[in-house]
């Protein structure tokens, strides 16, 4: 495993676990899943990984509760991240919330608490004051954002006063808008990005044509399946397909090593069951070449997908199957 090269009090490795699943119904891994999350974490930690993400949100704390069942005493030596769904992240909630997620994972203090969307109406001031309380107390090690753009990600900052690690993002071969601002920003302010959904929901994955579309409620909310999209992302999955096989490899460890090739950013992929988690791991060990990384890099710019207003009739004809 790899890890990032940062001052922090603990290692934080490239890949981390995503875990969205856990206790959530609409991913559609089935009724013995949650038994399987706990193998799932268990062999992340034997392969090196120390950064498992969660959120009070994740089946409404059940995620936080089977995260911090299944690390056990190994709680203290990894780094531990939730987030907080800011309905009104005013200083004394932010401090409740925390020590909530807190309990429900097990652990005296979380490593990195993360404001999980920016709020629209309540100015970020207000809610670094309650992260700076929880950091001044312990409860809290590191504070990170999600889903902040650059301006408000400084303004955080500047509003706690102190580095805000982190800033957890959709980042992907599909959803590169990071690597204008937001990238160049962490590389050079020693700062982290974490990037969420770096597979896209698993369409880089190569396992889903319009023949073979996938289940479970989130992918079939994502207009990236629809079947349209899906054939235009042919030539994509083959420039993957050919990049893998010249480091015998898969389309998504491709995928995870192009996001990774960025020092400062890490990737947070799920994982469906312990193979998953053993391929997403090894991913942080591949090195792409230049020519490598551009052959991607265009293919990727290449892939014009149906998405915003124009897929959602669409959308609606393929729930109707029509």
């Amino acid at each position: 495993m790899r890890f990032v090269r940062l001052d922090t009090p603990k290692p934080i490795s490239k890949i981390g676990l995503g875990t969205w699943q856990f206790g959530s119904r609409e991913w559609g891994y089935g009724p013995d899943y949650e038994r399987r999350a706990a193998e799932i974490v268990r062999r992340a930690l034997d392969l090196g990984v120390t950064l498992f993400d969660t959120a009070e949100l994740y089946g409404f704390g059940r995620s936080e509760r089977i995260l911090g069942a299944a690390l056990g005493d190994d709680r203290a030596k990894v780094v531990v991240a939730s987030k907080i769904f800011p309905l009104l992240p005013v200083a004394p909630v932010v401090q409740q919330r925390a020590v909530a997620s807190a309990a429900r994972l097990g652990v005296d203090g979380i490593d990195l608490y993360q404001v999980h969307q920016p709020n629209p109406v309540v100015a970020d001031t207000t809610t670094m004051s309650g992260m700076r309380t929880l950091q001044d107390v312990g409860l809290v090690g590191e504070v990170g954002v999600s889903n902040y753009d650059l301006r408000r990600w400084r303004f955080a900052e500047a509003a706690l006063g102190r580095r805000v690690l982190s800033n957890q993002v959709r980042y992907s071969m599909l959803d590169r808008g990071p690597e204008e601002d937001l990238i160049p920003y962490a590389e050079q302010a020693g700062r982290i990005v974490i990037a969420y959904s770096p597979l896209a929901q698993g369409f880089l994955s190569g396992r889903y044509d319009a023949a073979n579309p996938p289940a479970g409620a989130v992918r079939r909310a994502n207009p990236y399946f629809l079947p349209e999209n899906l054939a235009r992302g042919t030539e994509l999955i083959a420039t993957l397909r050919e990049v893998a096989d010249a480091h015998d490899a898969t389309p998504s460890q491709i995928a995870l090593a192009y996001v990774l090739r960025h020092p400062n950013v890490v990737a947070i992929p799920g994982a469906s069951g312990v193979e998953q988690m053993e391929r997403n791991a090894a991913a942080a060990e591949i090195d792409l070449t230049d020519d490598e990384y551009a052959a991607l890099a265009t293919a990727a710019r290449a892939f014009r997908p149906v998405t915003g207003l124009a897929a959602v009739p669409k959308m609606i004809r393929a729930r109707l199957g029509k």
